[in-house]
């Protein structure tokens, strides 16, 4: 029997081992004050749901297929029986039933395409900035599973930042031209949120916005890309065999981005489906959502994604000081807010070693938790939520 997938929020603890890694209360503090934004910023309501954030809807993945099978048949070796238990946990996840819809937010505004989402809630505004490579869906995952609902119940008002397709623009162009001014529509000075390269940006945002912005917090964010060691080097790899079919397709669609990275962590691309393989049915609709999440995507520009291969990943220029927004430097030791760098110890995608605060900026909070699970785990609530609520209003985490 299929499970509802309305009723998953209660299966996410049984997901913790696929994903290296529950509803909450959602109590507001005594105290606090709703914060109503500036009316002139508000934009028209937009229906839908978020399927044009997960792609075009098509068979499920993982895709590109024939790339997956050779990295994880290089990752089994001569093991078949692994092999055979990966490929099963494949099925499984193929065959899993279509998951929740979760409707759009209100757009409180929009510049350039990419608009700003009202989660709700009341009290300090906090300015969400999710990765560029994945749809924000993960961050607003299902009923009783959603850090920006979290937040809102937890005393903030929680705005998401919607990229939408981004065209043309690389990253410091994304950040310059449709971040900054979003945030500074915004009016009042506000903290900001950044997950995976969303912090990247939403520091280099932070740099040029200067008082407007009051705290951030990093959310397994690279900064320091030497921290990648070896697997860095894989991702260049992909761009100097990928580059050149990007360029006539003028763009990098996710089947394309996918397998950089699969690079970074072959090993638990296929242990996350060999597990699978055994889960309880129930949970594989669980699985389905976040795979849904990890395998979709709008097209990265070609010049963001020769960005992220060559200005992050090769030559780090974060990390040694070199990066510049319209002719400034970020420079995140000297913004002279409050940072919060929140580091998974058991994340692939970005590795501790990557993180900002190993330089000494900023007050490092480790987490025993993966990339995703840290998120959207069983243990989030307590884990997450409630010390990353309590340090955005201010509080001691």
């Amino acid at each position: 029997m299929m499970t509802d997938p309305d009723s998953i929020a209660g299966l996410w603890p049984s997901l913790e081992p696929a994903f290296d890694e529950g509803d909450s209360a959602m109590a507001i503090p005594e105290g606090v004050e709703r914060v109503d934004l500036p009316q002139s910023h508000v934009a028209p309501q937009r229906g839908g749901d978020l399927r044009h954030l997960a792609g075009e809807t098509r068979q499920r993945g993982p895709h590109p297929l024939p790339v997956f099978l050779d990295t994880v048949a290089r990752v089994c070796g001569n093991d078949r029986a692994r092999l055979a238990r990966v490929l099963a946990g494949v099925r499984r996840y193929q065959e899993a039933g279509p998951g929740a819809v979760r409707g759009l937010r209100p757009v409180i505004g929009e510049v350039g395409g990419s608009m700003l989402r009202d989660f709700g809630g009341i009290g300090q505004v906090v300015v969400v900035v999710p990765s560029l490579i994945n749809p924000p869906t993960v961050l607003d995952l299902a009923p009783g599973n959603s850090l920006l609902d979290g937040l809102a119940g937890r005393g903030l008002r929680p705005l998401m930042v919607d990229w939408g397709p981004v065209g043309p623009a690389g990253l410091e162009e994304l950040v310059e031209t449709r971040l900054v001014p979003l945030v500074a529509g915004i009016g009042a000075p506000v903290a900001m949120l950044g997950y995976c390269l969303g912090g990247t940006l939403g520091l280099a945002a932070a740099a040029m916005l200067g008082l407007q912005v009051s705290r951030i917090t990093l959310l397994a964010t690279p900064w320091r890309f030497t921290g990648y060691g070896n697997e860095g080097g894989g991702l260049i790899d992909w761009w100097e065999k990928t580059g050149p079919l990007a360029g006539a397709l003028g763009a990098v669609p996710m089947d394309l981005l996918q397998p950089a990275f699969w690079s970074l962590d072959a090993e638990g691309l296929a242990a996350k489906y060999e597990r699978l393989a055994t889960l309880p049915e129930a949970a594989v609709a669980a699985f389905a959502v976040l795979e849904d999440w990890s395998n979709t995507g709008e097209p990265l520009s070609l010049a963001a994604a020769r960005g992220l291969a060559e200005d992050l990943f090769r030559d780090d220029m974060p990390g040694r000081g070199k990066w510049r927004i319209g002719g400034r430097a970020v420079d995140p030791g000297a913004l002279g807010i409050p940072i919060l760098d929140i580091i998974a110890l058991r994340d692939r995608i970005v590795p501790p070693a990557a993180a900002l605060s190993v330089s000494g900026v900023g007050e490092a909070m480790p987490l025993d938790a993966g990339h995703v699970g840290m998120v959207v785990g069983g243990r989030a609530p307590a884990m997450l939520w409630d010390p990353l609520a309590a340090w955005l209003r201010g509080e001691a985490a």
